[in-house]
């Protein structure tokens, strides 16, 4: 895979990250927070899944896939390891938010429930939900997989099957973002971006939030 240089002239190969969200679950169909409970996905999350597979076993030079530890997940990334017939890598640091109390509420139940936590949870990263793990958390250990990730595959390209903060996060890193992304970024159901870490400067991102694989 040839790399063509940037405006930041790095000319080294990137590790290549295919992040890949889940399929629908029930939780998401009713807009509930679903952190590291393991809900089955819907039919329709079964589809998804299986198409996001697809398009990711298709990926010449397809190294190897690691997966959030959950069903849902592994759902889309065991579909992918087979397919490919690459290694499957299951990584604790990719779970989703662990959402505390909140966990299964919606954003209004949340709020009506704790609204001065959930008020500030909103506007500051390190602000924890009761019972929970703050975004700030969540950055430091999905940074961590990340680091993994490129040391252990330098050059190659993975993909990565996980939720929708880690993979928000994942792309905050590749831009060298704040932290109001975490709260402007749309990121659909089994959609697939593409963020880029080379050795010899900064990230870059290609690709965000595809869904071309569903229709």
């Amino acid at each position: 895979m040839s790399s063509s240089p940037g405006w930041t002239g790095a000319t080294g190969r990137p590790t290549r990250i295919l992040l890949a969200r889940h399929g629908q679950t029930p939780l998401s169909v009713d807009r509930r927070y679903s952190g590291q409970g393991d809900p089955q996905l819907t039919e329709l999350g079964v589809g998804q899944a299986e198409r996001t597979a697809a398009r990711l076993a298709a990926q010449p030079h397809l190294a190897a896939v690691v997966s959030s530890p959950l069903g849902r997940c592994l759902a889309t990334a065991e579909r992918v390891a087979e397919a490919a017939g690459v290694p499957l890598v299951v990584d604790e640091d990719l779970i989703e938010t662990d959402f505390g109390e909140w966990e299964g509420l919606t954003f209004r139940e949340a709020a009506e429930r704790d609204p001065d936590v959930h008020s500030q949870w909103l506007g500051d990263t390190t602000v924890t939900p009761p019972g929970g793990e703050s975004f700030a958390a969540v950055r430091e250990r999905v940074e961590r997989g990340l680091h993994r990730i490129v040391s252990e595959r330098p050059g190659g390209i993975v993909a990565v099957v996980s939720h929708v903060t880690p993979i928000k996060m994942a792309i905050r890193a590749g831009l060298n973002a704040g932290d109001d992304l975490l709260f402007r970024l749309h990121l659909d159901l089994a959609s697939v971006s593409d963020v880029r870490f080379y050795p010899d400067g900064p990230a870059s991102v290609h690709l965000v939030n595809d869904t071309s694989h569903l229709d």
